[in-house]
Formats: structure tokens, sequence, C-alpha cells
């Protein structure tokens, strides 16, 4: 996806979002969080789906043998997690019309967080009631899922961390002199990489948000080191391990 594709994506995930919330009777503030998570459940899908063959093609070859292992933990080996049934997006898109969907995803995210409990507490779950005040509400609930679906299968984390802070810079304009309090644009971002120059060592961002701060630095060692492998990999454990 080069650059074009990703602004107008950016741009038409972001209209469908702003106009659905006109009928849902919610502050910006109310709507973001739930927003901010169907985009991670995206992520999260997308990156199960690119690893899926390869564990359920481990998960039968070990199957009856001493080596046996259960798929999710091949799936914690090859993708990082495990996503059930319950967390996939399709199960959420292919819900019938009369299931609660903030139920649904509810659970989707509890089951995400069950596999990996590094994500307990983090996700959001309750905020997904604030759409059943009202059958219009809680239709655009349904409407937001099937509106981030088309978000590509293809679509690396690259892209959904684009999409994200995109997100979160429009939420914080709405939210006025208060988003301030959470987002950092990404040009004052990267303009505190280009002057810290981290070629080296531990980066360490106290209140690290959406990690825009690791994500720019790994994008500045890249840059600097003609995309090397090895400054790619150290970058990306260290931004795990903070």
């Amino acid at each position: 996806m080069n650059a074009e594709q990703l602004k107008q994506l950016e741009t038409d995930l972001w209209s469908a979002a702003d106009n659905l919330r006109a009928n849902t009777g919610l502050k910006s503030s109310e709507y973001a969080t739930p927003v901010l998570g169907l985009i991670f459940l995206k992520f999260a899908d997308n990156k199960y789906r690119h690893a899926e063959a390869e564990i359920v093609a481990e998960h039968k070859r070990l199957q009856g043998g001493r080596r046996e292992k259960s798929l999710a933990e091949i799936a914690r080996e090859k993708c990082g997690f495990y996503l059930p049934e319950q967390a996939r997006y399709a199960h959420l898109l292919n819900l019938p019309g009369q299931d609660d969907i903030a139920k649904a995803i509810k659970l989707a995210m509890e089951a995400m967080e069950q596999y990996k409990p590094e994500l307990e507490g983090v996700l959001p779950k309750e905020e997904y009631f604030s759409f059943n005040r009202t059958p219009e509400s809680r239709t655009v609930l349904f409407d937001l899922v099937k509106s981030f679906s088309n978000i590509p299968l293809d679509a690396s984390g690259d892209v959904f961390g684009k999409i994200y802070e995109f997100f979160l810079g429009k939420f914080a304009l709405r939210e006025g002199q208060k988003g301030g309090e959470f987002f950092t644009p990404t040009s004052v971002v990267k303009l505190m990489v280009e002057i810290i120059e981290p070629h080296h060592g531990s980066v360490y961002d106290p209140a690290c948000g959406s990690g825009g701060m690791f994500v720019q630095s790994q994008h500045f060692v890249q840059h600097r080191r003609g995309g090397s492998r090895t400054a790619l990999t150290t970058a990306r454990k260290r931004s795990r391990h903070l």
C-alpha cells in the first residue's frame, strides 16, 4: 500500500466512523476508546491470519507424537498470541442481527486477554455497552465493525500504526486542549527523534501511549542504517521490552 492509498483509506475510515457517531449520542471522548479497540482487534486478526496456515500445519505435524502441543501453544510461538474463534473478526461480522454485538466484542477482548495476559486490563470491554442505549446506536456498533473490515488483509503493522495515530489525532482535535494529554502529533515525535538520534542504547518513554516514539525511533534506525535487519530487530525487542 503506497502513501496515497493509505491516506485515502485513513480518510474513508474516519469519515465513516465520524458520520456514524452522529447516531449514537456519544461524546467524542466516549466514542474514541471503543473505536480504537476495534482497530486493534482488526490488527490482531490480520496478524493471526498471516501466521495461521503455519500454525495449523505445525499442529497437525506434531499431533499424536511426544512433542504434541496445543494450537494455542504453537500460536504463541509463531505469532505471539492465540486468537480463538470468538475473538476472530469474521466471527463478529457474521453474527446474526439480533445478537448483542457489544457483548460479543467484550467476549472477544476477554478471549485475547486470556491467551495474552499482558493485555489484561488494557483492552476496552465495558465501553461497548454504551452503544446499547438505543436501537440506532446498537446498529452503529455493528456498522463500525463492518467499516474496519475494509482494512486490507495484507495491511502491515506499520499501516495499522498509521491508521491508529491518524484516529488518535482526529479525536485529539475534537477534544481540544485536553487532547494533548494523550496524543503527541507525529510531526513532533519525528522532530524529537531527529534531535535525540537514537543510533544505539535504549529508548525510554514513560508515557508511550500508542508507542509513536518507538515506531519513529525504529524508522530512524532503519533509514540511517539502510534497513539493517539487525538494527530493526533490536529496536523491536526494545520496544516490546519497554
